[in-house]
């Protein structure tokens, strides 16, 4: 049994959760998690509530499908949730649900921080993807060993709320990197050349990207499952970047069309493969 410093509660142990799960553990720290989806998970202890979590670890980490749900676990674990508690969450939700639930938070003397991850359960669970941080300076301070631990790379962007509304931009343009070399890759194909064969010239030139190196292969092959990262989380961010770009004023054509696209994928019951699956909209005929 670790001391209650090197303790911490994920509650969420899905593709991304249960990747920090086995991050942190490995790193040496005493993991407990509670997911009624998840029984069970590479032999780390699993509570049987989440008020039974809370009681037990001072740190929570959230990792939810999204900030509706993350206030309704918060809401249900009532009083459970004291000044004791440091709360961070790693749900990417609708920014002012985000800061609300800080708010709520806020009230029982409860710490709260947003820590964002940019990057896929594979690379979480290797340390290597990027957190975007909201919240206060103390907070941070607070969780320094643990955030260290999860991640090398990691920025401040504000308050709570701004951590929520800057992964909107990131995964505003990361998806449409991947929306472009899926069109890219099928007209390839339709043209009559091998995808595989395709990649292999474009990762020699300027048309090369990160996405291309995650996912070209993935999306050549056919390869979908199991997933690093689900099409339908992907659709449920888009449709935050088009709700948020609507109350701001900002253009957004090209996330209009990568929704219809996700959409056509999802319909075509491809929402809980790889998000490499969005290639198959485009595949399968028009749109």
């Amino acid at each position: 049994m670790g001391s209650v410093s090197n303790r911490v509660g994920i509650i969420g142990m899905g593709l991304l959760g249960g990747a920090l799960a086995q991050r942190l553990a490995g790193q040496g720290w005493e993991v407990i998690g509670y997911d009624p989806a998840v029984p069970e998970l590479g032999g780390l202890t699993i509570c049987g509530s989440a008020v039974e979590l809370a009681g037990r670890c001072n740190t929570l980490l959230l990792s939810l499908p999204t900030s509706a749900v993350a206030a309704e676990v918060i809401g249900a674990l009532g009083q459970a949730v004291t000044r004791q508690h440091c709360i961070l969450d790693t749900t990417t939700g609708e920014p002012g649900e985000m800061e609300a639930l800080g708010q709520a938070l806020a009230k029982r003397g409860a710490a709260y921080l947003e820590a964002n991850v940019a990057g896929s359960s594979k690379l979480a669970r290797h340390g290597e993807a990027v957190l975007f941080l909201g919240g206060a300076a103390e907070t941070i301070n607070r969780c320094e060993a643990l955030l260290e631990t999860l991640s090398a790379k990691r920025f401040y962007v504000g308050p709570v709320g701004a951590a929520s509304r800057f992964k909107l931009v990131h995964n505003l343009i990361l998806g449409l990197n991947r929306a472009a070399l899926a069109e890219g890759l099928a007209f390839a194909e339709a043209l009559g050349f091998d995808a595989s064969d395709a990649l292999s010239i474009l990762r020699e030139t300027p048309a090369t990207s990160a996405a291309l190196e995650a996912k070209g292969g993935k999306m050549a092959k056919r390869d979908f499952n199991p997933p690093q990262a689900r099409l339908s989380q992907h659709l449920k961010d888009v449709r935050l970047i088009r709700q948020l770009a609507e109350e701001i004023g900002a253009a957004t054509p090209l996330s209009d069309a990568h929704q219809t696209l996700l959409k056509r994928a999802e319909a075509l019951g491809l929402g809980e493969s790889d998000n490499a699956a969005v290639i198959e909209a485009l595949r399968r005929g028009k749109l």
